[in-house]
């Protein structure tokens, strides 16, 4: 075993356990660097240091974490599940060769899978839709490989959609597109589509990408701008701050914190609230809270 890691030291072992367990439970929601410097018992002025020197001996065993939030204090890190299997047995040549191969077929899962980093993809890499027999998911397959429109029906209403990726999440597959005539990218749940056609005629069009200023999800221009308005106990403030950054505008509300966000990624703002739990709640806009509340009742089974 690498003596950088204590060999037979207990305890920073347990630590590196520890960071691993919680990274790996968050999934892709992540977790905020102070909590992951409080897990792994750090103190004093250089916690952010110690946690870097953590990753980096997580990183050299092949672990994939990359932090998807700010700078210091404001990081929050995620770990994607890589095969580390990989960077024990193969050569750096070999998996070269054998990421090339998984890039040539289109297999965005194996990609994430063997840890290439983001900055090597190219930008036309889709997660590949698993045939399993299920024709909704086959026909989204054809009409994203011929770059066709789609046709189907889904909550009671028959769509027109230019279809644009196909995502899995929690084991549950959505169809990102827009519909015809609309310039907003929504997301569909596959196994609600029915009567699902792709057209081979009528060619897709697909929109300007969405812009990603910064690392932190809550910054990419993904959806319309909405204000979003919490409170919070004012004890429990610096979380809200922590998690979604700072708010475009604040007041006191008694002994709470009402905070003002100008939200432009609605499916950030609704993993974060989720982590954030009862230390929040939404106050408004309505369609916000209808968002939140189907998207609870989805995955409750309701």
């Amino acid at each position: 075993m690498d003596t950088q890691l204590g060999g037979k030291q207990r305890l920073p072992m347990e630590r590196l356990v520890r960071l691993v367990a919680v990274l790996h439970q968050a999934g892709r929601h992540g977790v905020a660097a102070t909590n992951l410097a409080e897990i792994a018992g750090f103190d004093g002025e250089d916690t952010i240091s110690q946690l870097g020197r953590e990753f980096r001996h997580l990183r050299a065993l092949g672990w994939q974490i990359d932090n998807v939030g700010g700078e210091g204090n404001h990081g929050i890190y995620r770990m994607v599940t890589v095969d580390n299997r990989i960077a024990v047995k193969l050569t750096p040549e070999q998996q070269a060769a054998l990421l090339r191969a998984v890039l040539l077929v289109n297999r965005d899962d194996l990609v994430e899978r063997l840890g290439l980093p983001a900055s090597e993809r190219p930008a036309d890499v889709i997660t590949a839709v698993p045939g399993d027999g299920d024709q909704a998911m086959s026909t989204v397959s054809e009409a994203l490989r011929l770059g066709c429109i789609l046709r189907f029906r889904y909550a009671g209403s028959l769509r027109t959609v230019h279809p644009e990726s196909a995502r899995t999440q929690n084991g549950t597959w959505y169809l990102r597109g827009h519909e015809d005539g609309s310039d907003v990218v929504k997301s569909f749940v596959i196994s609600r589509m029915s009567e699902v056609a792709a057209d081979a005629t009528t060619p897709a069009v697909r929109l300007e990408t969405s812009r990603h200023p910064g690392l932190n999800p809550m910054s990419w221009e993904i959806d319309p701008p909405v204000e979003v308005t919490l409170r919070a106990p004012a004890e429990f403030a610096p979380d809200v701050r922590r998690w979604l950054g700072a708010p475009a505008s604040e007041r006191e509300a008694g002994n709470d914190i009402e905070l003002t966000y100008v939200v432009t990624h609605r499916a950030a703002l609704r993993s974060r609230i989720y982590e954030l739990g009862p230390r929040v709640q939404v106050l408004g806009p309505d369609e916000i809270r209808t968002e939140l509340l189907d998207e609870l009742a989805f995955m409750a089974g309701e």
